[in-house]
C-alpha cells in the first residue's frame, strides 16, 4: 500500500497546488451555509435537513468537475504512460486517485460539522439522522467520485469527461424518480439502482446494510470499469 499512498499524496498535492480544491471547498461551504442560514434565520429552524437535501444536488456537478482531470489530463499531457511504466499496477493508480477524492470529500463534509454544533447548541440534534446523513453523503460522494474517475479514463478531453461523468451520475440520481412510468417489477429494480433512494433512507437515520452495500458495490463496479478501460489502452 506504500505505492498507493504515495500516489494518493501526489493527487492531493495536485488538487491543493492548483485552485481546484480551494474552489470546491469554498463553493460547497458557501452553498450549504446559505441554505443552513436561510433555514436557521428566516425559517427559525435549527436543522441539518437543509444541508442534507441540497448536498446531493451539489455533488451532481462537483464530483464530475473534481475528477474530470484524473485521467483525461494525464492522457492529454502524456504523463499517464510514464506513470504506468513505474513499478505500480493499474489498480494502485486508480485507488490512489479514488482515495484522494475520498479524503477531499471527507474534508468538505467535515467542515460542515460547524453547522452540527450550531444545531446541537440551539436545537434538538437528532443523532441518528445526523450520523446517517453524514454517512450517506460520504458514500454518495465516493460513488460519484468513482464514476467520475471512470469517465475521465475514457477520454483525453476534460470537458467530455465532465459531461460523461455528469450524465451517468444524473441518470443514477433520476432512476428512483421515474418508477411511476415503468411496470412494477422494473420499477422496483430501478428504485434500488437509484442513488438518491438509498441516501434518503440513510438520511432518515435508518442505517441499513443494503444501502451501504449498494454504494460500496457501485464504487467497486466503477473501479473495475476503470481498471478494464486502462487495461485496453494502446501499448
Amino acid at each position: 500500500m506504500h505505492a498507493t499512498w504515495t500516489l494518493t499524496k501526489r493527487e492531493l498535492r495536485a488538487y491543493f497546488d492548483g485552485p481546484a480544491a480551494y474552489v470546491v471547498l469554498s463553493v460547497f461551504l458557501a452553498i450549504t451555509g446559505w441554505f443552513f442560514g436561510n433555514a436557521l434565520f428566516l425559517q427559525n429552524v435549527a436543522s441539518l435537513r437543509a444541508i442534507f437535501s441540497i448536498a446531493p444536488f451539489i455533488f451532481l456537478f462537483f464530483l464530475p468537475a473534481l475528477t474530470m482531470a484524473s485521467f483525461a489530463e494525464e492522457r492529454r499531457s502524456g504523463t499517464l504512460e510514464l506513470l504506468l511504466t513505474f513499478p505500480v499496477r493499474d489498480w494502485q493508480v486508480i485507488l490512489g486517485k479514488l482515495l484522494s477524492v475520498a479524503l477531499l470529500l471527507a474534508l468538505a463534509i467535515g467542515l460542515t460539522l460547524f453547522y452540527t454544533l450550531t444545531v446541537a447548541f440551539l436545537g434538538d440534534l437528532d443523532l441518528g439522522a445526523t450520523v446517517g446523513g453524514y454517512l450517506g453523503l460520504f458514500l454518495l460522494g465516493l460513488t460519484y467520485g468513482a464514476i467520475g474517475i471512470w469517465a475521465s479514463s475514457l477520454t483525453r478531453n476534460q470537458i467530455v469527461a465532465f459531461i460523461l461523468g455528469f450524465a451517468v451520475i444524473f441518470a443514477l440520481f433520476l432512476l428512483d424518480k421515474v418508477t411511476d412510468f415503468v411496470p412494477g417489477g422494473l420499477g422496483v429494480i430501478m428504485q434500488y439502482l437509484g442513488a438518491d433512494f438509498h441516501f434518503q433512507n440513510l438520511m432518515r437515520g435508518v442505517i441499513d446494510t443494503r444501502d451501504v452495500l449498494y454504494y460500496l458495490s457501485m464504487t467497486a463496479f466503477a473501479f473495475l470499469l476503470t481498471t478494464y478501460t486502462l487495461a485496453r489502452r494502446p501499448e
